[in-house]
């Protein structure tokens, strides 16, 4: 955050699990959220950055009450560079899967109750919205969160190194092109154990489907663009997309 704030960032998304990630990560963090919740309001407003935190593993609902057998959501928050928190997402697809890697199958429907809404969340910037890993792969959230009025897409992730690969990118530029928003991919990259690895590859698109950057190395990095609002504007309203839709 210091490099962020140093490097003149005004919108910081972190990954997926950015604070705590492994098998006990969900149990270790739903004890330590409010603490982390604190730190981000915090360090928001040391370095007056408006914080796209995502995930952290939290044992209660947005209603305040506690999510039942011992699971807990994985929840993004968001906070405006004074500290305040804006919003809260709870990430409603979740990964039952199998994978063709060395960790094979992954059913986060044992550690997490999925959430609900989607949630377009007011920032300085215009409305966000946020796709947590694998709701990606869902494009009616996509589209949901734009027509609400959705201006970003942020997506925290944690994509394995196989499916990554194959689908990251492509989804990515499908959403940014499809709901004609910029779209901020924020990905965990690396090996978090002998079976388990990442990939990566976070980057930055624009509303005309352009990667603007991207981080190709593994591990931790910083990946900065800028963002044309009003090429976005004058793209939508040269291609009305929206105001063309049929449902």
């Amino acid at each position: 955050m210091v490099q962020a704030a140093a490097e003149g960032v005004q919108l910081l998304v972190l990954p997926e699990n950015f604070a705590l990630f492994g098998p006990e990560a969900a149990s270790r963090g739903a004890v330590l959220w409010q603490e982390i919740d604190a730190w981000l309001s915090a360090q928001a407003a040391a370095h007056g950055l408006c914080i796209v935190a995502g995930t952290l593993p939290v044992p209660v609902r947005p209603d305040g009450l506690p999510v039942p057998d011992g699971r807990v959501r994985s929840a993004t928050l968001v906070y405006a560079a004074d500290g305040r928190r804006l919003g809260r997402y709870d990430k409603r697809h979740l990964f039952d899967v199998e994978v063709g890697d060395a960790q094979g199958r992954y059913q986060e429907s044992l550690t997490y109750e999925p959430g609900d809404d989607t949630v377009l969340i007011d920032t300085p910037f215009g409305g966000l919205g946020v796709l947590t890993c694998y709701d990606l792969r869902f494009p009616e959230q996509a589209r949901a969160l734009r027509s609400a009025g959705a201006d970003i897409l942020v997506v925290p992730a944690a994509f394995t190194a196989v499916t990554g690969e194959a689908h990251w990118q492509v989804l990515l530029r499908a959403r940014a092109i499809e709901n004609q928003c910029l779209v901020i991919g924020a990905g965990q990259g690396g090996w978090h154990s002998a079976r388990r690895e990442t990939w990566g590859h976070s980057q930055v698109i624009d509303a005309w489907g352009t990667v603007l950057a991207e981080r190709h190395e593994p591990g931790q990095g910083l990946v900065m663009a800028d963002w044309d609002v009003q090429s976005q504007q004058d793209l939508r309203r040269r291609m009305p997309v929206e105001q063309h839709r049929r449902d």
